[in-house]
């Protein structure tokens, strides 16, 4: 176990391409931007506070339990951007960003982050929050490779509160995270893959890459990476 974001990157191999997956919430960011999100929104008379607050927190807790419908929880968590329209919402977002985000951002996931690419490592955030919310984020951490849950759009452009693809969630995203690979002519065999979580929902992208590391793991985590000797980060 260690709090040196330093120490958490593995030697290398020379010549082998090395790609650091994160995921972003409670990995990257002390907190769950999705849920932070919602709160904001509640702040902002944007939906009925009370009823809001009980499902948010109801979905949050289907999250941390391994048993989330995401689609049904994507279309909740966007009825509010899809009332407001685009530019209320980025407005809002850009709110966000500067009152509750960029406060939380610490210094050791930023100097991890850093590390990472000075190596020359393909960066990428994976999460399992849609791509409104996090995109800015991952800007915000200095990463520009986000792979997130892409929200459906109708003919006019709007979102219809439907999921477009397969969702970065669970073993979602290990589909994701190999589309990447194939869009860039890569594969599993010829890349070296690292990956941060805190998430036992995570579990089978962290089974997949070369290198998984369990990053401020929940309880259930932490125990899978000490009996699997995986390496335990206390990046917060």
């Amino acid at each position: 176990m260690t709090s040196d974001p330093g120490a958490a990157c593995e030697v290398k191999g020379v010549g082998v391409r090395r790609i650091a997956l994160f995921d972003l919430d409670h990995t990257l960011i002390p907190f769950d931007s999705d849920y932070e999100w919602g709160e904001f929104t509640i702040a902002l008379g944007w939906c009925d506070g009370q009823e809001f607050k009980r499902r948010n927190t109801e979905f949050f807790a289907q999250y941390q339990a391994g048993t989330l419908d995401i689609h049904a929880y994507v279309r909740f968590a966007t009825q509010a951007i899809r009332e407001q329209g685009a530019i209320n919402s980025i407005a809002a977002h850009a709110r966000f960003m500067r009152e509750i985000v960029q406060k939380g951002l610490q210094d050791s996931a930023l100097a991890l982050v850093r590390r990472h690419q000075d190596a020359g490592d393909e960066v990428v955030i994976v999460t399992a929050t849609n791509e409104f919310v996090t995109r800015p984020i991952a800007a915000a951490l200095g990463v520009g490779e986000l792979i997130a849950v892409e929200l459906e759009r109708d003919a006019d452009g709007q979102l219809t509160g439907a999921i477009q693809g397969t969702p970065s969630f669970r073993e979602g995203k290990v589909v994701r995270v190999q589309q990447w690979l194939a869009d860039r002519g890569w594969d599993w065999d010829t890349v070296e893959t690292t990956f941060y979580s805190d998430s036992l929902n995570d579990l089978a992208l962290l089974e997949k890459v070369t290198h998984p590391v369990a990053t401020n793991p929940d309880e259930r985590l932490r125990a899978i990476a000490a009996g699997r000797g995986w390496r335990i980060l206390e990046l917060f």
